[in-house]
């Protein structure tokens, strides 16, 4: 079993052990995943090896990008999907921003995004940028919980293609929970909620109305949210991967197979009852020291120093 690594313009070519089993490839899918070794390499490490696996099973083959320099309008075109992997809502090119929202408006490309991609506000000198701002809702971040908490999910679009053959109620394990300045709800398709009663252990940080998976209808790509996505182990739970597969299959306009989901029992708790969204003042901006405590804060330079590091490794 072998694996190739051609690495060009901060882009890995990643060419998928050959096996009897593997379909020819039919489309491609760019992962973006933050540079360096933040807190979150754990779930990119574990991520890119179910995307993979799963991709010489499923039939598309994985570019792995860790900036947003090789982005533009003939790089997107050559892919279906684009998953960013805890990659920020910033430290972006005004390059990739423009083809990127040009890309979510003609419909041209997928979007799969995790975690990070909701981190909307002023970080490391970075102003918040105002498409994604309304991209992902119209929300700013407000806190988290660090010290993290299992939860259960509850679906609340089961009909949707990216919920298919999941329970209505799923566990997440040992997950990092982000608050917004406001519930995402009147501007998105919520497909999933968070009941925050039902952390364990107990979490002071709630916001009441906690959508965790969403999709954004006003823009014309199949796009998709999930807010959990801090650790590797999340690949190892069966609910994740089939709604992670679901999600690859929908965005790249297929239809998803619903698989058979064993060994995880969810919660029979219910949901505590939706709050209906307020309209708030905007919150004091994080500040640099949360930033660095939450372990993403590096430069456009540092990004690049990181690429021809991997590059080199790799020769």
């Amino acid at each position: 079993m072998t694996r190739t690594l051609a690495f060009c313009f901060g882009l890995a070519f990643v060419t998928t052990p050959v096996a009897q089993t593997a379909r020819p490839v039919t489309y491609r899918v760019i992962a973006l995943a933050e540079p360096g070794r933040t807190l979150h390499q754990g779930f990119v490490d574990a991520a890119m090896d179910w995307l993979h696996k799963k991709g010489a099973e499923e039939g598309f083959a994985v570019d792995y990008i860790r900036t947003t320099d090789p982005i533009n309008e003939q790089f997107l075109a050559a892919h279906a999907v684009f998953i960013q992997l805890n990659y920020p809502p910033y430290r972006w090119t005004s390059v990739a921003e423009a083809a990127f929202k040009k890309a979510m408006t003609q419909g041209t490309i997928g979007w799969i995004g995790f975690h990070h991609a909701s981190l909307l506000g002023r970080f490391d000198g970075f102003e918040m940028s105002p498409f994604f701002h309304e991209f992902m809702g119209n929300i700013v971040f407000k806190s988290y919980i660090p010290d993290f908490a299992t939860a259960t999910v509850h679906v609340e679009a089961s009909a949707h293609p990216v919920l298919k053959g999941l329970p209505q109620t799923f566990p997440i394990e040992n997950d990092e929970w982000y608050t917004y300045d406001r519930s995402p709800r009147p501007d998105v398709q919520v497909l999933a909620n968070v009941d925050e009663n039902s952390y364990e252990p107990a979490r002071t940080v709630k916001m009441g109305d906690h959508p965790v998976i969403w999709t954004n209808p006003h823009y014309k790509a199949r796009n998709v949210y999930f807010q959990f996505g801090h650790k590797g182990a999340l690949l190892q739970n069966p609910y994740f991967t089939q709604v992670f597969l679901n999600s690859i299959h929908w965005a790249a306009g297929h239809s998803p197979r619903a698989g058979r989901i064993r060994g995880y029992a969810a919660s029979a708790r219910q949901p505590s009852p939706d709050r209906p969204a307020r309209n708030m003042a905007m919150p004091a901006w994080p500040s640099r020291g949360l930033a660095e405590r939450m372990g993403f804060l590096q430069s456009a330079e540092e990004n690049r120093a990181d690429n021809r590091g991997l590059a080199a490794n790799a020769r």
